[in-house]
């Protein structure tokens, strides 16, 4: 049977989820050593573009306007403000540039316009741009597409029995129809949850089943840790144990060979050999840079400190493309 599948059933995940610990790893890693560079990791950076003053009511968001939070709210940056912190990133060593507005959903306005102009000059750095920026249709998938956009950031969060726990103001099909429409637009696809909230192990194969089972695998899958804020309704949630956050992203490469999974939010709070175990795990993706929106991250220095340590390398933009090309060239 092909390691590359779409077809996993609940059971299948259940029993790999369920695997005593060393033996998921052991499993993880040696497909993770079969079909990727295990030295190389992806880093990205990511930039709050927009902050604060969202109308959703997701319950782990700082961002959330009906929180109070402490974060204030921010109108949309300058382009060279954007273009500047992306330079800083490329030159720290980051291949990812993602750019996230607090919004519910893209209107079709002048803000939107100036996001696109960004896309376009974060893309002549050289640099894959992604964005997160809310629900999308179809038309402005493929402008974002037609500007340079190489992925978009649209997370589940969790499962779809779950979501409604978590988040009211939209649906978990309203979230499948955005990733639709950004498969349509030809931008790869980058989506994955966060663990935390409350939810039950079910709900996190749950949520697995749901990226594995797509038509194709999301390109990247963050596995997220809950930071708890003081204001929203989860901030009082217990930290996330590391071993949870092991078990996803082993099941996560297991299910998803290829894909790119990223250790994400939480990371701060880890040591580098708890992080030395999630790449071990199969985790090859990473945020650097000492912000996550509004959470603080382990900075620049810290992880080019981790990843000599590890014998790890970043990993080169558009490796994929160039892959091809070459392949194409040979032949």
């Amino acid at each position: 049977m092909s390691d590359i599948r779409n077809n996993w059933t609940l059971p299948e995940i259940k029993d790999i989820y369920d695997m005593p610990m060393l033996e998921l790893v052991y499993r993880a890693s040696s497909l993770h050593r079969k079909y990727n560079d295990t030295a190389e990791v992806q880093v990205c950076t990511l930039l709050s573009i927009k902050t604060g003053g969202c109308s959703e009511d997701c319950a782990y968001c700082p961002q959330a306007a009906r929180y109070n939070t402490g974060v204030d709210v921010q109108a949309l940056m300058k382009k060279e403000d954007v273009l500047s912190y992306a330079q800083k990133a490329k030159d720290a060593g980051s291949t990812r540039f993602c750019m996230g507005a607090a919004w519910r959903e893209v209107r079709d306005n002048r803000d939107f316009d100036r996001v696109l102009d960004m896309v376009k000059g974060v893309n002549e750095l050289g640099m894959e741009v992604c964005c997160t920026l809310g629900m999308l249709t179809e038309y402005q998938a493929q402008r974002l597409a037609d500007a340079g956009l190489y992925a978009y950031n649209h997370n589940l969060d969790t499962s779809k029995e779950h979501y409604s726990e978590i988040i009211t103001t939209r649906t978990f099909n309203d979230r499948l129809e955005t990733l639709d429409n950004v498969r349509k637009a030809g931008v790869t696809v980058c989506c994955g949850g966060i663990i935390g909230l409350g939810e039950t192990h079910e709900d996190r194969i749950k949520m697995l089943h749901t990226l594995a089972t797509m038509p194709e695998h999301p390109e990247s899958v963050p596995i997220n840790a809950l930071v708890p804020i003081a204001g929203t309704p989860l901030g009082n949630n217990t930290k996330v144990d590391i071993w949870d956050m092991v078990r996803m992203i082993a099941t996560a490469r297991i299910l998803m060979p290829k894909t790119m999974v990223r250790l994400s939010a939480g990371r701060n709070d880890m040591s580098v050999a708890e992080q030395a175990f999630c790449f071990m795990a199969g985790a090859n993706s990473i945020f650097a840079g000492d912000k996550l929106l509004t959470t603080a991250n382990p900075g620049f220095d810290a992880d080019n400190a981790m990843f000599e340590l590890l014998g790890l390398k970043p990993r080169k933009a558009f490796k994929e493309e160039k892959q091809y090309l070459s392949e194409m060239i040979e032949a």
